[in-house]
């Protein structure tokens, strides 16, 4: 019977197994680079565009941060604005207090008496004058207590100074009286009269 030697086919077979296995291998390999290539592309992509949005962020939020400042520096020139409006309608309505303040004080003060300095600090009123007796000094201050634009008279001192012929010195302080309409000051009109006359 013949023998057949199927050591060199066996070998063969077993070289284009293992070559089979190498291309495998490499190919697997060459999959496995192109595979983490592309995810390393992807995250990449990823990365950039998380990083775009962060810097458009930052920059709305510089964009926001500055609408906010002139935001408040808007408020503040409003709140500086409706200060000065404040004052500017204050001194209108003073204006006239004060036109009727200097009015009054004539009209109050009685025959034989005159003022040698009148201050005015806020509602603070002082009268520094002189007058022919006590008594006029007495009326000049019941006329205050009875107007609608003085009031809370106090006598600090009256005194006669040697060599003054003329009367007694005198310093009073008294309270202005602030009205908020014009009603107030029509009403003041007919009670001046009444509190106008003359001293003994």
């Amino acid at each position: 019977m013949p023998r057949i030697n199927l050591l060199p086919w066996r070998d063969q077979q077993r070289k284009e197994r293992k070559l089979a296995f190498f291309v495998a291998l490499g190919g697997a390999a060459i999959g496995a680079v192109v595979v983490a290539f592309g995810c390393f592309l992807l995250f990449k992509s990823m990365i950039s565009s998380q990083e775009a949005r962060n810097d458009r962020l930052r920059m709305e939020i510089k964009t926001v941060d500055r609408q906010i400042e002139e935001i408040n520096d808007l408020e503040m020139q409003k709140q500086r604005f409706i200060a000065r409006m404040q004052v500017i309608e204050k001194l209108q309505r003073s204006r006239s207090e004060v036109v009727h303040l200097f009015d009054e004080v004539a009209k109050t003060m009685p025959d034989g008496t005159y003022l040698t300095a009148f201050t005015q600090d806020g509602k603070k009123l002082k009268f520094e004058g002189v007058a022919q007796s006590s008594t006029r000094v007495s009326t000049f201050m019941r006329s205050i207590s009875a107007s609608q634009w003085m009031k809370d008279p106090e006598l600090e001192v009256v005194e006669s100074k040697p060599g003054n012929t003329v009367g007694n010195s005198f310093v009073l302080d008294a309270s202005q009286i602030v009205t908020s309409n014009e009603d107030e000051e029509t009403q003041v009109k007919p009670k001046r009269a009444a509190h106008s006359g003359g001293a003994p």
